[in-house]
């Protein structure tokens, strides 16, 4: 079992703590309270509280876990939603939340779902010895966002070849810069590469007959 002490102003807050380097949520764990904590006079000389958390011994899957802390989330936002979790080959955990208001948690160019999707490997990871892929999607977003860059890719590898001259795309994720990457590679007219530093790193389509 994995326990680990955690000292905060008040029990609340540490078990908040301890949950939160745990990856688990108040059902998953047992707590011992080792010292409720007492504010000293006039603000000198208080103690805080301390406890002891403890995972519970009932082994948590990575699918429980990733969806656990997808729940914890979602109602930390006050989001109603549901979740079709689906393990894949080579450890991936695909999960698609479905409700209302779905626009506010995949956010601009998809940003908050990528941020979700990258919280939720961690919350999974931290505690496994294999690595595990997480995938999150929600009114099928990310299909339709592949589809559109797939093809704005093309008008701008024929705008490239066209005026024969580079084409700097915009700013745009590691995810998002592969599927340009990918729809590209065989194009004997241009070819690709990134530039910039993260998270501002952008996709060059340069025409060939400019080398």
């Amino acid at each position: 079992m994995k326990s680990l002490i955690k000292n905060a102003k008040s029990v609340e807050e540490a078990i908040a703590l301890a949950l939160e380097e745990l990856g688990a949520t108040e059902d998953m764990v047992t707590v011992e309270v080792l010292e409720e904590g007492k504010k000293g006079f006039l603000g000198l000389n208080g103690k805080e509280a301390s406890v002891l958390v403890t995972l519970n011994e009932t082994e948590v899957t990575p699918e429980e876990r990733a969806e656990d802390f997808l729940r914890h989330i979602l109602d930390s936002m006050e989001l109603p939603a549901d979740l079709n979790v689906e393990s894949g080959e080579e450890n991936t955990i695909s999960i698609d939340i479905t409700g209302d208001d779905m626009g506010i948690l995949i956010g601009r160019r998809g940003e908050t779902l990528s941020a979700l999707q990258y919280l939720t490997s961690l919350a999974v990871n931290r505690h496994t010895e294999e690595y595990y892929r997480i995938v999150l999607d929600t009114e099928n977003y990310k299909k339709r966002r592949e589809e559109t860059l797939k093809r704005l890719a093309k008008k701008l590898a024929g705008n490239a070849v066209r005026y024969r001259r580079n084409v700097t795309m915009e700013a745009m994720s590691p995810y998002e810069r592969r599927i340009i990457h990918s729809e590209l590679q065989n194009d004997p007219m241009v070819t690709t590469y990134s530039t910039g530093e993260e998270p501002n790193r952008k996709v060059v389509i340069a025409y060939k007959g400019n080398r």
